[in-house]
């Protein structure tokens, strides 16, 4: 089975176990603070994904990172998964768990991207939009600064997306010059 659908099914099972537990907000902020330790240290990751490192170091390395703060359920879960050898499917698992709360939570995610940090008034009018665009009343906008767009934002909503950002909109006329170039080529 792949990894995908071994995450979607764990964390489809994690998300129930949670809520039917009344848990749900404590085992979210662990699978957060899983993602965030794994994305600022990678020997985590590769620790987990490492066939040749036994099932107790794995679960002692999570024990320690977490013992103190983590739900009880996520421990459980920790120490089940990484039994049964699919430690290897936990960030992925943790990335799936924020998805799915999200869309039990009716929360859209969004994200934008500027040259320049955002004011509470930019965040309420691209939280509009993205309310707009989803049909969602709940917004969570994650934010990031590119000082490559030179000026502007680029909006992602789901599949969507909207680039007004002056890098983007140099690309599309150098599309649009190369394009009416080749046409009187030929």
């Amino acid at each position: 089975m792949s990894n995908i659908r071994v995450a979607s099914r764990y964390s489809k099972a994690l998300l129930e176990l949670a809520i039917e537990k009344n848990s749900l907000e404590e085992v979210k902020k662990d699978m957060h603070s899983l993602l965030s330790i794994s994305s600022e240290n990678r020997e985590l990751s590769l620790a987990l994904a490492n066939p040749i490192i036994n099932y107790d170091k794995k679960f002692n390395i999570l024990k320690a990172l977490f013992g103190k703060s983590a739900n009880e359920i996520t421990m459980t879960f920790f120490d089940l998964v990484t039994r049964k050898n699919r430690s290897k499917s936990l960030i992925p698992t943790a990335e799936e768990f924020l998805k799915q709360y999200n869309d039990y939570q009716g929360i859209q995610v969004a994200e934008v991207t500027t040259t320049i940090p955002l004011t509470a008034s930019l965040r309420k009018e691209f939280e509009a939009i993205v309310k707009e665009v989803s049909g969602l009343q709940k917004v969570e906008l994650v934010e990031k600064i590119d000082k490559e767009l030179i000026g502007g934002f680029v909006l992602k909503v789901n599949d969507k997306q909207i680039d007004d950002s002056i890098n983007g909109k140099l690309r599309y006329l150098k599309l649009q010059f190369a394009q009416r170039y080749f046409v009187k080529l030929f």
